[in-house]
């Protein structure tokens, strides 16, 4: 049985400052003490968290309810930005940290508690068998963020008790839509093709031509016209650092290529990484204490750099690229990829330029600011954290990367995201679970299956497809699977979620299919790489 709400003042509130760890005092709504105040105003369908720290940093405060939660049941949480084949159901593990939402599911019944996105503090949860705790991670960087005068809106809590009847799938569905009032999402269903899980950044302003071509071919007759998205290896100094104002000797005219794209009945995307920076960068833009290998990282606090991010977005529209993906912020920020991040975020000692902001506003001001640069362009947020991106881009790349050389990192990576994070589909963003790599290197059993789910899921199908791979077996896979991708249809249920990590039945358009992911010639063994 549970019994358990968050809507209610918690029964403990504590606060890590730079003096130390403060045990907080209620008094009516507040908890305070140290010159921290945490306020929580309970309503009848959320609880609004607020803190006000002016002469001291605060770098988290967590709060704690009371309660009963069946040592039987199974807990499922979300991931700091992309998911790492790791999204599972699990039984209690009481120091395991759930960002954003976590769901006790038991005998059927599905209870849900989250903050809302678009929150100004890092939110996880934990949960064991006497009650639920709520980390808000404040901090600037590694520092404890300064306020000042400033009341902080740190989170807005909120629950979905359990309906009869529900599955644990609808339950999370549901939920994920409570916590988002303003979903970002584009006027047609999005799919195409990307080069980088043939090519891996060794293209060329003809091969893209190339890869158009047999995109718009097997986009023949469909209304709503494919994306071609150049991914990495265009940039001007081959490493992924700006700026970003022209291409390099493999691909002379970026404004050429968007025309001559769009000129094949194609819509032109991009990619860019939007913080690092080559070395001879101004060093008032850059984030101190942060560097990827030689190419520093500029600071989204520094107005200056979210101007020099603008013009670059405004850019590419320009030279008329109508899809544009950002990637690599989180990790060029937090110095992790979300599988290494933990409870702790970050390490080092760090901080922004403005030390009045949390590392969530930070990041959410970043892509706020991409968003208004971007216009009507459609938005890819990768290696972004979706919570706070909900609402600021069109899709997220909700896992790691899938591949193009190896299919065990597809059936792993690509898979788990899928169905986990199926939930979050229309609800925060459309959800985007990587690319079908198309080459000689992954069978074509496994490739044509993971083809037909994303195509039949609802969700942006993109193919990464090495010429040499496509053949009298692809085309017609491939031209029906573009078709699916290119109409709204049914969100995809994976009826096995609870059991798996990687779920090989599922509920597509109201019929049951089951896939194979195992290679060809028996199960191989498993690993990641």
């Amino acid at each position: 049985m549970f019994n358990l709400s968050v809507l209610r003042q918690p029964n403990f509130v504590s606060a890590l400052t730079d003096d130390g760890e403060l045990t907080l005092s209620r008094t009516a709504d507040s908890w305070g003490d140290g010159g921290v105040e945490v306020r929580v105003d309970v309503g009848e369908v959320r609880a609004t968290v607020t803190i006000s720290a002016p002469a001291v940093g605060v770098h988290h405060v967590r709060m704690r309810w009371d309660g009963v939660v069946t040592e039987k049941s199974r807990v499922l949480g979300d991931h700091w930005e992309r998911g790492y084949g790791d999204l599972e159901w699990r039984g209690i593990v009481p120091e395991r940290p759930l960002p954003w939402y976590c769901l006790i599911c038991n005998a059927g019944r599905t209870d849900c508690y989250g903050v809302e996105t678009g929150g100004s503090s890092m939110a996880f949860w934990q949960v064991d068998i006497s009650g639920i705790t709520l980390t808000l991670d404040m901090r600037n960087g590694t520092r404890g963020v300064q306020l000042g005068d400033r009341t902080l809106a740190a989170a807005v809590i909120r629950e979905r008790a359990w309906v009869p009847d529900e599955t644990p799938f609808a339950a999370a569905t549901a939920f994920c839509r409570m916590l988002c009032s303003t979903p970002r999402l584009p006027s047609h269903p999005v799919y195409g093709g990307n080069d980088w899980y043939y090519a891996y950044g060794q293209n060329s302003h003809e091969g893209i031509l190339g890869d158009t071509d047999r995109i718009s071919m097997l986009a023949g007759g469909l209304a709503n016209r494919p994306y071609m998205t150049i991914d990495a290896g265009w940039s001007p100094n081959g490493s992924d650092a700006g700026p970003w104002d022209v291409g390099n000797s493999r691909f002379p005219d970026m404004a050429r290529l968007a025309a001559e794209i769009r000129a094949k009945g194609v819509r032109p995307g991009l990619w860019f990484r939007p913080l690092t920076c080559v070395p001879e960068t101004d060093p008032s833009l850059l984030l101190r204490g942060r560097t990827v290998g030689k190419w520093p990282v500029l600071d989204p606090t520094v107005p200056a750099v979210i101007d020099r991010i603008q013009a670059d977005v405004r850019r590419f529209t320009a030279w008329g690229y109508e899809l544009i993906k950002y990637d690599f912020s989180t990790f060029d920020i937090l110095g992790k990829w979300g599988m290494q991040m933990g409870a702790s975020l970050t390490d080092g000692d760090w901080g922004f330029a403005d030390p009045s902001v949390t590392t969530a506003e930070a990041i959410r001001s970043l892509y706020a600011a991409i968003a208004q640069a971007a216009g009507s362009a459609v938005l890819i947020g990768c290696n972004t954290i979706g919570h706070l991106g909900a609402g600021l881009f069109d899709l997220q790349r909700t896992g790691d990367d899938t591949s193009g050389k190896a299919w065990e990192r597809t059936r792993r990576m690509g898979i788990n995201t899928l169905a986990f994070r199926m939930p979050q589909h229309e609800a925060f963003f459309l959800c985007d679970a990587d690319c079908v790599g198309l080459t000689t290197n992954v069978p074509w059993f496994q490739n044509q299956q993971w083809l037909y789910l994303v195509a039949g899921s609802g969700t942006p199908l993109f193919v990464s497809i090495a010429p040499d791979a496509l053949g009298d077996d692809q085309i017609p896979a491939l031209m029906r699977g573009f078709l699916l991708a290119s109409l709204p249809q049914p969100v995809a249920e994976p009826l096995d979620w609870m059991e798996t990590t990687c779920p090989s039945t599922w509920r597509i358009d109201g019929e049951t299919i089951h896939y194979d992911w195992s290679e060809p010639g028996g199960a191989k063994p498993y690993f990641y790489f």
